[in-house]
Parts: C-alpha cells; structure tokens; sequence
C-alpha cells in the first residue's frame, strides 16, 4: 500500500484487552507503511464505540476480550458499521476460534506471530475486497474443505438447540470415530471434544453413543453407511 500510488493510509483501530500487547501493536503498525493507527481498544464493546466515532477502514480484532469478545464485536461492526473491514490478529488458530470469526464477517485472520509485512498485505487485501489471510489459515481452510464427509448432512435447523459443532461432533461419532479421532479431524484437544458430547447429550437426551448414532441417523446430522 502505497502512498506514492496516491492512495490513502489505511485507518486502523486495535482492540486487545492485554495493554501490553496492544500497546505494541500500535508502535508496530505506527512504523508500518500506508497504516494511520487512529485509535485503541481494550475490549469488543469498547471497539465498536469506537468504530462509530472514528470510522476507521480496518480494525485488528484479539478474539478473547471481556464483556464482548472479537466474535460478537465483529458481528456488530459489520452489521451497524458495514464501511469498517475486521481483520482477526490473535493467539488462537484453532477452528473453534477461525469459523466463527469468519462467520461473523471478519475478512481476515492473522495470528500474532505474522510480521508487520504480512499484516500490511492483510489490511491491503480486506480493503481491495479480497480475503486477508495469513498462508497457515489458508491450509487449515483447505484441510477443512477436502476433510468433508459426504455422509455428514447437518440440519437445516440444528435439533434440541444443539449448536454446529454438536452437530458435527455427532456426525463424526455417528462415523464411529473416537474422541481422539475427532479432536484430531477437527484441530480441537480431546477434552474440548469430551465437552461438547457432554452438552449435546445433555440436550438431546442421549445415555450412550449407540442412542447418539441412532439420533444422529433420525434427526438426518448423519447417513447411515451403504449397505
């Protein structure tokens, strides 16, 4: 991005809710060609006030913030404040944290170790309308995209207030898969997968997986093999 091309600096606002972090990503992006830090926020709530007084292009969103996280923050910047582009910079490249920050609206993601090269590119490509991702999001995307099964048919409408990722946990279960096997198809440690076959039985009712693959086949989250 360059201004010798005649094109504006990129209006930033960073929203992290660790000070010393967030203070050095300002100094970062304030050494950074075509980038105007115009302002800093502590937490999600705070970053979409902001957003409204300053309208920034760009804002370098943390995921995990108190009172309103980078998720919800996201999804009320690009309903209320559709002008200002969010590019996710965070610790988690996980896929619990990725989906539902690009469901959200977010049109990049960046993990904190990318260098000030790779964000300027970010930041670049979200306001060309293009998406802003670091190469290592870019795999795990594919990874998720050539991992699917066809066998797994989620729901129009989730049953029984189960969320997406209940539902493909179920599916996976349903494939006979073991929580080990499941952590790994879907980037997550065992216990966070342990945690969602907790929730979901609990909401559906469920004693066993036998009862889970059955469920899973009825509510149509899941196919039955071909016989």
């Amino acid at each position: 991005m360059s201004e010798e091309a005649g094109r504006k600096p990129a209006r930033v606002v960073v929203a992290d809710d660790q000070t010393v972090v967030r203070e050095g990503i300002v100094m970062l992006l304030g050494l950074l060609p075509g980038i105007e830090v115009v302002g800093s926020a502590g937490d999600g709530d705070e970053a979409v006030e902001l957003v409204a007084e300053v309208a920034p292009d760009v804002v370098l969103m943390d995921l995990r913030m108190p009172r309103c996280d980078g998720v919800e923050a996201t999804r009320r910047i690009r309903s209320e404040y559709p002008g200002t582009q969010v590019v996710i910079l965070t610790t988690y490249a996980d896929d619990e944290s990725l989906f539902p920050a690009l469901r959200a609206g977010a049109r990049g993601y960046l993990t904190k170790d990318a260098g000030g090269d790779e964000i300027v590119r970010a930041v670049e490509s979200v306001l060309s309308g293009d998406a802003g991702l670091s190469p290592s999001i870019q795999r795990r995307l594919l990874e998720r995209l050539s991992g699917a099964d066809p066998r797994q048919v989620p729901a129009a409408e989730p049953p029984d207030g189960l969320t997406t990722r209940e539902c493909e946990v179920l599916a996976l279960i349903a494939e006979g898969l073991s929580n080990q096997e499941i952590a790994r198809r879907l980037h997550v440690s065992t216990a966070t997968v342990k945690t969602h076959i907790n929730n979901l039985f609990a909401k559906a009712g469920l004693k066993d997986r036998a009862q889970a693959v059955r469920y899973a086949y009825a509510k149509g989250l899941a196919r039955p093999p071909a016989s």
